[in-house]
This record gives C-alpha cells, sequence and structure tokens, in this order.
C-alpha cells in the first residue's frame, strides 16, 4: 500500500433489502471486480450473494494523526458490501473476519429484522467500533418523517443499550431516494501480465490482512482459482482438529450440548463439527470467581490459554459467560462448579485450513432461516490444532478433561476388625480391578481401600488400616435368620434393624485415557 494511504475496512451489514448496496455505490468513488452485484447470480436473483468491495478516500484527519501517520495524507475507506440474506451467513462471517468497523444497515421502515440482529452479534464478536444506518427515509411520510425517525432512533439506542455498541451514532439517510439507479462506476479490467499489485486502481508495494488487492498472473486460468487463503509459508496448516476459548452469545437461546455437532466458520470456510466443552475451574464462590475475572481483566488478560499441564473438567454443556451471569451459573452447576475459562475440543468433519488464534464462530445453520431466533450460538479463537490424522490415538490421550464420579452402597456384613464386605456400589459386570487401591468412606466415619473383588455379583472386599470402631462393629453385628438364608443389620441396643453403614466412592476419569484409569480424589 502507498506509504501516504492508510486503509480502513468498513463492513456493510444488515438484514437483505435494508439498502446496503445501494448505501456502498453511492458512497464509494472506485469498485473493485467484484463491487455493487456484478456477480451473474446477483443479478438473476436480484439479491447480493458474496462479498462486494468499494472505497473512497477523505484527507487524513489531524484528530488521528500520530508518529506512525506522520506522513500520512489520505484516509481510505474500502466499504465491504456483505449479503444480507439467511442463507448467505456463512459468506457474512468471512467477511465480517476482516473488517475493522462496521456500518450495520437498518430499513427504517422496518427497524430490527433477524438478520439485523445477527450481524448485530457478528458486529460485536469480530470488531470494536459500530455506525448504525437509517436507510430509507425517503420512503416515509413528509409530515411525519422528523417523529418516525426520532422514534427509531430511539429504538435502535435500546436495543444497542448492553452491547459494546451502546454510544453508536444513529444516522438516517437515504441512499437511493425514490428509488432511482445511481451512475455505475467502471470496474477493473483483467490484465494478463504480471505489471504490479494494486488497491482499487493504485499501485501498491505490500498487501496487509484484510486488504482487498489486484494482483496480476498471467498464463493462469481464474477458472483454477477459488475463494481461500493467502498466508506465509507455514503460518496456516491442514487441521483435523482443534482446542479454542470458547464463549457462549446470550442470543442464542437453546442450549449448546456437548457431543453435538455446530457449523463452525472460521476464515472463509465453514464445516461442521462435533464439540465437546471443558472448563478450567474450581469449587469457588461468585465472589472467589468476580475477584479471579476482574484481576485478570485488570491485567488486560481477557482469555486464560490453553494448557495441556493442567486438568479440566468436562461440561455437559457450555455455560454463560461467569462475569455476565455467575449466580445463575451457580445454581446450574452442581457443587458449585463455576468455570474461569472455557475451552471446546472442535473434530471436524474434513480437514480445514487454521493459523493459531484465528477466530471461529459456532452456529446452527440448519435452523429455519424463517424463524426469528438468532443461529449464532458461540465464539472463540483457536488455541492448539490438531494436525495428524491419528490425532484420537496421538495427542487426545495428553487433553487431561475429566468427569467427576460418585458411587454409593452398604456395608453388607462385617469379616473381622479391619475388613468389610460391601455391595450394590458396581454392576456384576464391572472391571473392579481397575478400582482397587482408591479410598472408599463409610458413613460411620472409618475411611478404607478398595481391596479386591468378592464373588461374582460385583462386591467388593474393604480393608480398613485403622480399624472398625466399636460402634460401627457394633451396627454391624449379624444374625440369619433361620430357614430364610438372608441377613439382618442388627443394631445392639436399638431397635431399627433396618439402619445401614453406607459407603460412598468419589474418584475422577480422564475422558480421553485410553487405559481408563479411575484416579481418586
Amino acid at each position: 500500500m502507498a506509504s501516504d494511504v492508510l486503509n480502513l475496512n468498513v463492513g456493510v451489514l444488515g438484514h437483505i433489502d435494508s439498502g446496503k448496496t445501494a448505501l456502498a455505490k453511492v458512497l464509494s468513488t472506485t469498485a473493485s471486480t467484484a463491487s455493487f452485484d456484478k456477480n451473474p447470480q446477483s443479478k438473476e436473483r436480484g439479491i447480493t450473494i458474496d462479498l462486494g468491495f468499494s472505497s473512497f478516500e477523505v484527507d487524513f484527519p489531524e484528530c488521528l494523526r500520530d508518529e506512525t501517520t506522520a506522513n500520512t495524507n489520505y484516509l481510505q475507506f474500502t466499504l465491504v458490501d456483505c449479503p444480507g440474506h439467511a442463507s448467505l451467513i456463512k459468506t457474512i462471517i468471512g467477511g465480517a473476519q476482516i473488517i475493522d468497523m462496521m456500518m450495520l444497515v437498518v430499513d427504517v421502515t422496518k427497524g430490527m429484522q433477524t438478520q439485523t440482529a445477527e450481524c448485530l452479534v457478528i458486529g460485536e464478536i469480530t470488531c470494536d467500533k459500530m455506525i448504525v444506518v437509517l436507510n430509507k427515509i425517503d420512503l416515509l411520510p413528509a409530515d411525519r418523517k422528523l417523529s418516525m425517525i426520532e422514534k427509531m432512533t430511539k429504538k435502535m439506542q435500546k436495543t444497542l443499550e448492553k452491547t459494546k455498541f451502546a454510544e453508536a451514532s444513529v444516522i438516517p439517510v437515504a441512499a437511493k431516494p425514490g428509488g432511482t439507479e445511481t451512475i455505475e462506476i467502471p470496474s477493473m479490467k483483467m490484465m494478463k501480465k504480471v505489471k504490479s499489485i494494486q488497491m482499487f486502481k493504485k499501485p501498491v508495494d505490500r498487501a496487509v490482512q484484510g486488504g482487498r488487492v489486484g494482483i496480476c498472473v498471467t498464463q493462469f486460468d481464474p477458472k483454477m482459482l477459488e475463494r481461500g487463503v493467502v498466508s506465509s509459508p507455514g503460518t496456516i496448516t491442514v487441521t483435523y482438529a482443534a482446542v479454542a476459548s470458547v464463549k457462549k452469545i446470550p442470543y442464542f437461546k437453546s442450549t449448546c450440548c456437548t457431543k453435538a455437532k455446530f457449523h463452525i466458520s472460521v476464515l472463509h470456510d465453514t464445516v461442521m463439527a462435533k464439540v465437546t466443552f471443558f472448563g478450567l475451574a474450581a469449587n469457588i464462590s461468585k465472589e472467589v470467581c468476580d475477584n479471579q475475572m476482574s484481576d485478570l481483566k485488570a491485567k488486560g488478560v481477557e482469555n486464560i490459554n490453553f494448557d495441556f499441564s493442567k486438568e479440566y473438567k468436562y461440561q455437559d454443556e457450555l455455560f454463560p459467560e461467569c462475569s455476565r451471569n455467575c449466580e445463575e451459573k451457580l445454581v446450574q452447576n452442581e457443587n458449585g462448579f463455576v468455570p474461569v475459562q472455557q475451552f471446546v475440543l472442535l473434530e471436524f468433519e474434513r480437514p480445514v485450513l487454521i493459523y493459531h488464534g484465528a477466530l471461529f464462530i459456532g452456529s446452527k445453520l440448519d435452523t429455519d432461516i424463517h424463524a426469528n431466533i438468532c443461529r449464532l450460538a458461540f465464539y472463540g479463537h483457536i488455541q492448539e490444532l490438531f494436525t495428524d490424522n491419528k490425532y484420537t490415538e496421538n495427542a487426545l490421550p495428553n487433553l487431561k478433561v475429566y468427569k467427576q464420579k460418585m458411587k454409593e452402597g452398604i456395608v453388607e456384613r462385617i469379616v473381622n476388625d479391619q475388613e468389610v464386605i460391601g455391595k450394590s456400589i458396581f454392576k456384576k459386570e464391572t472391571n473392579i480391578q481397575i478400582f482397587i487401591g482408591l479410598n472408599i468412606n463409610l458413613s460411620t466415619g472409618e475411611s478404607g481401600k478398595i481391596d479386591g473383588s468378592f464373588g461374582q455379583s460385583g462386591k467388593i472386599k474393604i480393608h480398613v488400616p485403622g480399624g472398625l470402631k466399636e460402634s460401627t462393629k457394633s451396627l454391624l453385628s449379624t444374625t440369619k435368620k433361620k430357614g430364610k438364608g438372608k441377613e439382618d443389620l442388627a443394631m445392639s441396643g436399638h431397635a431399627n434393624v433396618d439402619q445401614h453403614v453406607k459407603l460412598q466412592l468419589t474418584f475422577k476419569r480422564y475422558i480421553y485415557d485410553t487405559k481408563k484409569r479411575m484416579i481418586q480424589i
């Protein structure tokens, strides 16, 4: 890019027929080969179906000048015109990942619509600045125009109150007054020899991420080219699965369940993936959780990085962000479990090209496009890549995600002062060998260890190193009923003969451990 020009990518997003392309046309002074619905399919269907690029320049504002822009004379705005149809959300997400700010275009006669809301969500994820454009004000009745604009402006400001765009400007315009066509801007023509790299007809000597450039290549069949990613060698790799930080989008009202499949949009690709959610967590209170998150944000850390050396707790579902809804989450999670940071394992149905740190968005795009609901479910950033197609064997066993388990049973009878027989903890088919050596607690206060199996029905032998209390032995004294072959648990000096000594075993299991070992908590 020329050294005297600074480029800013502005996404033009909104519901279909809100006038996005018309707005881009009237603002732009230079068009690219992909602009203003030049695609034959766009003309046939009468809608934008792919990203459009156009630009205009202004003198560089002095209020933005600093050491890095001392020699900058112009500020170039590249308008990224995104489709608005629900079925083209994949393209919208792809375009939004290269924008620096966005214009949310709203039909003033209709207000917020389904895809308007989805575009607002995408904007919250991908950029920090937004302008709301109330378009088509020329269609309002002349005698009520000002009051209707004021009413819609207040509605939009109310909608934005709880978003990062609460202070966004709301600007009324008529991009195509009376429905007349604006003057068509000539597009660039394809060149057959490599002469230069250009950005909107101006020669440049370099290109950066998000830049719209034309590269002239000779002896190359354009039909062989499809949308992809240009990168330096080694930056992007073929990936079969990935671990990423993840946050739930609050507007998505359904549950994000582990083992479910979602559409994952990353770079310009969208692929189905099975998800497994897990969290870096502790059994902590809301106050402690809030303090930890505040400390991290004070240090400028929005996310805790994934680390293979740490242990993570398996989650049946993705929870709302802790800092937003900690109290509700404490109710939803048993034992006061609060994930300080949530992660997701994405297992793609086909290999994808990803780079470390890439933004991704998880969606339910198979939802009825006519339903008035948000289809965008969660988002995050890629932190670990599994580039081996045998990752389930070679990589996943290193992922320490565990499930916490608890089993309960009762003491059937006493063998001696240091040994009892337990039942109702394991099933007949359970491999009790993997539990040998684990601690098990008696409801009477003693602690024992599983010593082995007893018989073939799932019963176990429990060794009590410290010995049984006299009161426990008394409680476990048994007598056989004559002729019935059953044992009663009799309490000396007490009338209640149905009271049992209960057993409780707590442990955890790493879900990707190929040896299926049980770990004591």
